[in-house]
């Protein structure tokens, strides 16, 4: 064998020996697994944030502040929390940075992670200088998202009441579409992405929600898909669906079968994420009466317990 040959060989095998190596799967003599099969029995890494919509009343009742629940979120053992703007003071106006940057360092002192935040916002009003209101506000909450280190900013398509009021879809859709590209854009140059909610107002369906996120066309926009707004059919075929192009997650207690709200099943879920490949965090959300204090602890076990399951 030639030098050259013999030093091509030598490389190719270390190049194995490190891929192996990465993947902390021991080497055996003689052997060369693929890099395909290591990554194939490589279990995905899932882990479970808190959407801190689940304390909206004493969040917005000033009964809890943003610090008490993530002490909560912390000591309960949840990995990172999701907290929306609108608990921020002076939203829809940026909070100081001083403010933002105490509770960046609270969370990392707890061990959190912020697996994101998010915006309130409607790109389906039909007057263009209300939408590029709408689009700046989007611009202003990714700086925001940039600098607390949350990877990705929650938006909606909006209310789409417009198709009411004489608006056909097509046209809405566009509207939504151009938004989305402005601010996925400017979001790309923060190194935040753009995730896209379901939330039964405009987008409805899997496919109205597939539709908007292929004609923008972006790696830096994803879906945030939130199991509990699909509200028409069969809630599971359309999370299995779009769970491939899920940045993140809002998973719920209940969802609609049919129009009909019924308990998740929650292996079920965690099937459909297992098979998608997801990894990343799913946050939890709880909703309705009662105290989240208590709420949000069986939640989570219950939701820890359906994902140990597949793991």
């Amino acid at each position: 064998m030639n030098d050259e040959r013999w030093m091509e060989k030598r490389q190719s095998g270390r190049r194995n020996f490190l891929k192996t190596a990465v993947a902390g799967v021991p080497i055996l003599v003689g052997e060369t697994p693929s890099v395909t099969s290591l990554i194939a029995d490589k279990p995905e890494r899932v882990r479970l944030s808190c959407n801190l919509y689940s304390f909206n009343e004493p969040l917005m009742s000033g009964q809890m502040t943003l610090e008490q629940v993530l002490t909560f979120c912390a000591e309960l053992g949840f990995d990172a929390v999701d907290p929306t703007a609108y608990y921020f003071p002076g939203y829809p106006a940026l909070p100081d940075d001083s403010f933002l940057y105490d509770i960046k360092r609270k969370a990392f002192r707890l061990g959190l992670d912020i697996s994101g935040t998010g915006v309130r916002n409607d790109f389906t009003l039909p007057d263009p200088t209300r939408r590029k209101a709408e689009i700046e506000l989007v611009k202003k909450w990714v700086g925001f998202a940039a600098r607390f280190g949350a990877p990705v900013l929650r938006v909606f398509s909006g209310v789409g009441k417009e198709l009411k009021a004489g608006y056909n879809r097509e046209e809405v859709t566009t509207w939504v579409v151009d938004a989305l590209q402005e601010c996925v854009e400017f979001a790309a140059r923060q190194g935040v992405i753009i995730v896209l909610q379901n939330h039964a107002d405009f987008i409805q369906t899997a496919d109205q929600l597939l539709d908007v996120v292929r004609r923008v066309n972006s790696e830096w926009l994803a879906v945030n898909l939130d199991i509990g707004s699909f509200k028409i059919g069969d809630p599971y075929a359309q999370i299995a669906s779009v769970a491939p192009h899920a940045a993140t997650w809002q998973i719920k207690e209940n969802l609609f079968v049919n129009g009909q709200e019924v308990v998740t099943d929650l292996p079920k879920i965690m099937q459909i994420v297992r098979e998608s490949g997801y990894r990343g965090y799913l946050p939890i959300e709880t909703l309705g009466k009662g105290d989240p204090k208590l709420k949000v602890p069986v939640f989570y076990e219950k939701v820890k317990k359906a994902l140990k399951n597949y793991e």
